[in-house]
């Protein structure tokens, strides 16, 4: 709950970070320095305030991360660069910097969700198992537990209490097979979507499992 709180509290505070940068930058390149500074005194304390939750949800949401990848970490590389980069611009009005600046915590964003996109992808099963329904040696749980252990355990663990990126507690959960179902495919705040989508049989094993986890 707290994990997905902060979790659209950055995505908010993003957005009117990202507002507040764009028309500053705005500002900057028409050359408009009287409205600039204007508008600079007049959002400074908000803008600190901003700022501040910015770094700090942030921080709190990287320190719970399920997995630091590539993408993920020049997300954060864009992110440094972009704030002192934008302090320079806008004491010195430098605009080659501004849009530097700008274009870094865009960056940083499409980084973030592509990060997120990726996460979703299917992943390929770690051990041998016979995925055929109407093979005799099927066994839909292990099916679902294949398909757990390939797309779920990295956030949710092998237990489903990990927790890891805003991921659920699944031995707590009261949510119906529908629910389960829905969140699989369609994703959920932190989870992403699978992409391609689960076909039934493997929602079918995949939700018969998850619910085994229960206690």
């Amino acid at each position: 709950m707290l994990f997905t709180a902060l979790y659209h509290t950055h995505k908010l505070v993003i957005l009117l970070f990202l507002a507040i940068y764009l028309i500053k930058t705005v500002l900057l390149l028409v050359g408009s320095t009287s409205a600039l500074a204007k508008f600079s005194k007049v959002i400074r304390v908000p803008e600190m305030i901003i700022s501040a939750l910015f770094l700090i949800t942030g921080g709190i949401l990287v320190m719970d991360i399920a997995e630091f990848g590539i993408l993920f970490m020049l997300k954060i590389a864009f992110v440094l660069a972009a704030i002192p980069i934008a302090v320079i611009a806008f004491k010195k009005q430098k605009k080659l910097f501004a849009i530097v600046s700008l274009l870094l915590i865009i960056g940083a964003y499409g980084l973030a969700e592509v990060n997120k996109a990726q996460m979703g992808k299917r992943k390929a099963f770690q051990e041998e198992v016979i995925t055929n329904p109407e093979a005799s040696n099927y066994v839909l749980n292990l099916h679902g537990k294949a398909l757990y252990n390939a797309q779920c355990t990295v956030c949710h663990g092998d237990a489903g209490t990990a927790g890891l990126s805003g991921a659920k507690n699944l031995q707590i959960s009261q949510k119906s097979n529908e629910e389960i179902r829905s969140i699989i495919n369609t994703g959920k705040n932190t989870m992403p979507k699978v992409s391609p989508e689960f076909n039934g049989q493997e929602l079918k094993a995949l939700v018969q499992y998850v619910k085994e986890l229960r206690k």
